[in-house]
């Protein structure tokens, strides 16, 4: 794979030098054009709603455009390489001040050459860049490429789709990292950390057990849900030997793959190409793939794409002029400012077009404004119907946006194509995210029942919630259950294998993978959309390490010798995700169905909650189905109607088919364990 992407970069280059403009490296001059309109405003800024800024490649040239009303003048330049060299030619843009753009066309083959635009403003030219509308970059992102896109098609493209889903709940997301997933030295991966480690089929970890993208489709899964892969700023790609580490939440060039984890990061066509053939084969395996975005902050503000071409514009701003830090980490973008939405809206479309996106999740959505997502929802299921749109509905800090107009969990009902993490879900069932050592229902920790159970019912209105007695929200925020995603793990703060380790002290591994199960067959039976982290049904750790941003390999690989340890702890996942796949009593569309068909229990024992979802719930040939979920560190006994049961969930063991049958009458649920039963 890493002869192809270098030989297409030489083949293009081959080209260009025999065909491209020659300019030497004498500089063009064109008279300077007089500024636009001075603005101070922001609200009354012209904008720019077009597809084509940044570079656009025709059979005789290329069109250049850039947005930056403020800019007193805006220069060209061509380089030959991606980094380093001196400038080919300079070429002065045209500005227009109706819509805030600058522009200008060069004839000839630039293809294969290297641009960035570069601003005036009060008589000074700031530094370079490549634009924030780049597609194609060099080496780091420094300067933007001229390629044909064509070439970066893997075979039959145009036939590539990803999954068609009826709903958004059919779904089952895996969050996974790149480097995670392949890189540990008994994945039997051989392009390890890349985009293209999910073209090896027939991987196997040393002591025989499945990996890569064969474990994907063994596991059962519907969606990856890939960590930031645009190109981001905290790896250096002409040091990728160091084996630097990142999650990639620190955006640079939002349109355009990250470098280091394609096979060559020099060549534009490579990271571009090899992302493709990435999510073809993905989709090839009837896998969707959902992308990680950070529209919410940049890795730098200073210096950084955005203000070196709209300076002040794309940030919020506090009343002194500070810029405002809603992310945490040193600024917010400004989404409610049309340019800025436009930005949001046009890249998520690129995303979807150019490489077949099948689905977005938001990091600090609630940094956004709800008009701006709605935009999003809108254009994204205008080009597929599938779509699954999801964020954070929070903010790591105060922002100057009013909090009725931010994308809360607390207002996704306004939001109706969007969906939430619950946060409400997640500390109830494993305990609370900033405390290690605080256990949550599935660990032995009485008080959380009521807030499962609001878990359970998809964050929706419910007559048998008391919402008094809900730890984090105090009504049912969603519309329905679409717009709810369930997980008790993720990226972020203690995985679940080292949650349970710390907030069970004196536990055995037996004991924390009982727990394990008991908080996965939460989340897989309830309603919404279950979401869970990269690992965990290999029982995953990362040595109490909960924020392994830039934690090595060491730390956040998967081992994959693991999977054939916890063997049974793999089969109890793959067997609760084909659970909820054969049944759509776990997968209701709507409050009102969850309402109607789901009926609690009246339960007096702590760490104990049962309920039944009747009536052939939507359209589910099982007519009832019985869940008890016990977190306590006892057994407990329970009452079931009399009747012809089969028990699919018992004793931390799961099958579809049925383990045993039961009469009903009294039963006895084994500590920390669910157990299920349908008839």
């Amino acid at each position: 794979m890493k002869k192809l992407a270098i030989n297409l970069c030489i083949a293009t280059a081959s080209l260009t030098a025999i065909t491209a403009c020659q300019s030497n490296s004498k500089t063009e001059t064109n008279e300077m054009p007089t500024k636009p309109t001075n603005i101070t405003d922001y609200a009354n800024y012209p904008t720019y709603d077009g597809e084509d800024l940044g570079v656009v490649v025709r059979a005789n040239g290329c069109d250049f455009k850039l947005w930056s009303p403020m800019a007193d003048s805006v220069a060209l330049n061509i380089y030959e390489n991606g980094a380093g060299g001196e400038v080919l030619s300079r070429h002065y843009l045209v500005a227009d001040n109706s819509n805030g753009t600058w522009a200008t066309s060069l004839k000839g083959n630039y293809l294969g050459k290297f641009y960035t635009f570069q601003i005036m403003i009060d008589g000074k030219w700031l530094d370079e860049t490549p634009g924030v509308w780049a597609k194609a970059v060099g080496v780091n992102g420094l300067r933007a490429a001229i390629i044909d896109f064509k070439q970066t098609n893997p075979q039959d493209w145009e036939n590539d789709k990803g999954p068609a889903l009826a709903h958004n709940t059919d779904a089952v997301i895996y969050e996974m990292h790149h480097r995670d997933f392949s890189v540990h030295s008994n994945s039997g991966i051989t392009n390890k950390g890349k985009f293209i480690a999910m073209l090896e089929n027939g991987t196997l970890s040393l002591n025989g057990e499945k990996t890569g993208i064969d474990h994907l489709k063994e596991l059962g899964i519907t969606h990856v849900h890939i960590l930031p892969s645009y190109d981001y700023n905290s790896v250096d790609e002409t040091q990728l030997p160091s084996n630097k580490y990142n999650w990639g939440y620190d955006p640079v060039n939002y349109n355009v793959p990250e470098g280091s984890y394609s096979t060559n990061p020099v060549c534009p066509i490579a990271r571009i190409r090899e992302m493709k053939m990435m999510i073809q084969a993905l989709h090839n395996a009837g896998i969707g793939v959902i992308m990680d975005v950070v529209y919410n902050h940049t890795a730098i503000t200073h210096g950084g794409n955005f203000e070196l071409t709209a300076p002040g514009y794309y940030y919020r701003q506090r009343e002194d002029g500070s810029f405002s830090d809603a992310s945490g980490c040193g600024n917010e973008t400004a989404s409610d400012r049309l340019q800025m939405r436009n930005f949001m809206i046009n890249s998520i479309k690129y995303w979807m077009n150019e490489y077949h996106i099948d689905g977005f999740r938001f990091d600090l959505m609630a940094i956004h404004d709800i008009e701006t997502m709605n935009a999003i929802a809108e254009a994204a299921n205008a080009i597929n119907p599938d779509v699954i749109i999801y964020g954070e509905g929070w903010t790591a800090g105060d922002s100057p946006l009013p909090v009725e107009r931010r994308a809360l969990k607390e207002h996704v009902n306004k939001m109706p194509q969007v969906a939430v993490f619950s946060d409400d879900i997640r500390d109830a069932v494993k305990g609370h995210y900033s405390n290690a050592a605080d256990p949550g229902f599935a660990s032995g920790k009485p008080g959380n029942e009521e807030t499962v159970k609001f878990g359970i019912v998809g964050a929706t209105a419910h007559p048998q919630i008391d919402f008094t007695k809900c730890n984090n929200s105090k009504f049912g925020y969603a519309n329905h259950p679409v717009q709810v995603v369930n997980y008790v793990s993720c990226h972020d703060d203690l995985c679940l294998t080292d949650k349970l380790a710390k907030s069970m002290p004196g536990s055995t591994i037996e004991e924390r993978i009982a727990v394990a199960k008991l908080a996965q067959t939460i989340v897989f039976t309830s309603q919404g959309i279950p979401f869970m982290f990269t690992g965990e049904e290999v029982f995953r750790n990362k040595k109490g390490v909960h924020n392994s941003y830039c934690s090595p390999d060491s730390i956040n690989a998967i081992d994959w010798n693991q999977k054939k340890q916890y063997r049974e702890l793999f089969d109890y996942y793959k067997g609760i995700i084909n659970l909820r796949k054969l049944h759509p009593a776990f997968r209701m569309t709507t409050a009102e169905d969850v309402a109607k068909n789901i009926v609690f229990d009246e339960v007096t024992e702590p760490n104990l909650i049962s309920y039944s979802i009747k009536n052939n719930a939507n359209g589910d040939t099982w007519n009832e189905i019985k869940v008890i979920l016990n977190g306590a560190k006892k057994a407990n006994e329970v009452e079931i109607p009399a009747g012809e049961w089969i028990v699919v969930v018992k004793d931390g063991k799961v099958n579809e088919a049925g383990l045993e049958k039961s009469q009903g009458g009294k039963l006895t649920i084994t500590p920390r364990s669910a157990l299920i039963l349908a008839k």
